[in-house]
């Protein structure tokens, strides 16, 4: 008995041991709790800002910016037609500069009367410690966009320690193909 449990302990702790080989974007997976409603996705990262120079912390962004555009291409089909609400994004980054930060962020929803009212694709552009690049993240999505169409773009969101992002929202071309 006492070597079945000195076994299943030994697996135990092999099995979870971390794989020193893995990449940044592993690494900062593993941190990042994001939840969906229908009113909302929010999550937090918790950990290093910075690991071999690639700014990991800031790359949660990415992470959220792919579930919310998920997630209104899944209310869009399910008839709830919404979009993100600017007003009421937030962004806090407490720790930022020390090494170590927690970056929270709550993108809202709000809903919309008609499906055409309504954005299912959405993305960021922003700066961790340096101004966003607004005009090249443009030119990069303009091949996302319907003919006549254009991309709804939040004012300049600032957290107390210096992220900036802008974030981006726009009608899918497969998901919303009717609307064009």
């Amino acid at each position: 008995m006492k070597n079945t449990i000195a076994l299943f302990i030994c697996l135990a702790l092999f099995f979870n041991c971390k794989d020193s080989k893995k990449g940044t974007a592993d690494i900062a997976y593993k941190n990042n709790n994001i939840f969906c409603t229908d009113n909302n996705c929010q999550g937090t990262y918790l950990g290093k800002e910075f690991i071999n120079g690639s700014d990991v912390a800031h790359q949660f962004s990415n992470t959220m910016s792919a579930k919310v555009g998920d997630q209104l291409k899944a209310l869009y089909k399910d008839g709830k037609y919404s979009k993100v609400d600017f007003s009421k994004i937030e962004m806090t980054t407490e720790g930022m500069g020390s090494g170590t930060v927690t970056y929270y962020l709550k993108i809202p929803f709000v809903n919309v009367a008609k499906k055409c009212d309504a954005y299912t694709s959405f993305d960021h552009v922003g700066g961790w410690n340096h101004a966003p690049a607004l005009s090249q993240r443009k030119e990069q999505l303009k091949g996302a966009l319907m003919k006549g169409h254009q991309l709804n773009i939040s004012d300049l969101k600032t957290t107390k320690e210096g992220l900036q992002e802008y974030w981006i929202q726009w009608k899918n071309k497969i998901t919303q193909a009717e609307c064009e």
